[in-house]
């Protein structure tokens, strides 16, 4: 009843395809009704829940798909490759995404470990998505949030609850432990990541990286490879190179979107990013076209 209730709520609010607000910090609702070839894309710390249709990332090669039984959760940013295959006008792709925010989870997360029932600890494996079932407590946290839209009072009075409520159902969840690990104690992965994201447009080394959280090299290596299935080189090579692609994607130059990843050669970029996905810039940007809300 829950999920029919939320597949209401959403289809009342998105009409046409895109992406809108909902008011909500955070919160945002998407509509998509074509199919899409997976593309470059950094997904954010969020969680995306699927209501109709079914969503695909790939990440290192492994294809995730996720649909209205699963919902997706990416603790930490992650360049990845996302598309949506199935998506029509018989069949739209509507679902919603709720960004993490580190503050509220970082809470949560001390808190969950302080209570003695949950270890933060990653598992040989763990990646930077993971997908969950949508069990009862967050079906109905879910609803419970998206019910606040249409009334200003009720978001500004209630929105910090509910969403403290959703990211509960989250912890507790089929993911709760990638995303305690990310966001509690002894989180450097997810620290090193950050520091990388702000500072994609400079020359940041994986020394750097490593001295930021406090760790030598080789341990950087072993414990960034378990959390994302990359290695730290890896990882930085294709966070620019998806966000480089993106920028592309909508228009902007190949040397302005090379610049403002961090590459100080032209020549370069386009070899690393044929390497990456088998065209030069030029030839992608000209073979690509997204649809609004598809790498949502």
């Amino acid at each position: 009843m829950s999920k029919s209730e939320i597949k209401r709520l959403i289809e009342a609010k998105i009409t046409q395809d895109g992406v809108i607000e909902t008011g909500i910090k955070g919160v945002q609702l998407f509509r998509v009704t074509e199919s899409m070839r997976c593309a470059p894309a950094v997904y954010e710390p969020c969680v995306i829940a699927i209501i109709s249709g079914a969503k695909q990332a790939i990440l290192d090669g492994k294809h995730i798909i996720y649909d209205e039984n699963r919902y997706m959760c990416c603790p930490i940013s992650m360049p990845v490759e996302a598309g949506t295959p199935t998506a029509s006008p018989d069949n739209p792709l509507l679902g919603v995404m709720i960004s993490l925010d580190t503050k509220t989870m970082t809470e949560l997360s001390i808190e969950m470990a302080a209570s003695g029932g949950h270890k933060n600890k990653y598992k040989t494996g763990s990646q930077g998505l993971s997908l969950a079932r949508w069990d009862d407590t967050f079906t109905d946290a879910l609803l419970r949030l998206l019910q606040l839209q249409g009334s200003e009072l009720d978001i500004a009075v209630l929105a910090a609850s509910r969403l403290r409520e959703l990211y509960f159902a989250v912890l507790k969840g089929d993911v709760g432990e990638a995303a305690r690990a990310a966001f509690g104690v002894g989180n450097e992965i997810a620290r090193s990541i950050e520091y990388l994201s702000s500072r994609l447009h400079e020359s940041v080394t994986i020394e750097e990286m490593a001295e930021q959280v406090g760790m030598s090299r080789a341990v950087l290596h072993r414990k960034f490879k378990q959390a994302t299935a990359m290695s730290p080189i890896q990882f930085v090579k294709t966070m620019r190179l998806n966000t480089a692609a993106m920028k592309i994607a909508t228009g902007v130059s190949v040397n302005v979107a090379a610049m403002a990843v961090g590459y100080q050669s032209s020549s370069q970029f386009s070899r690393e990013f044929k390497r990456l996905y088998g065209q030069s810039p030029k030839q992608w940007s000209q073979a690509t076209e997204l649809p609004q809300g598809a790498i949502v």
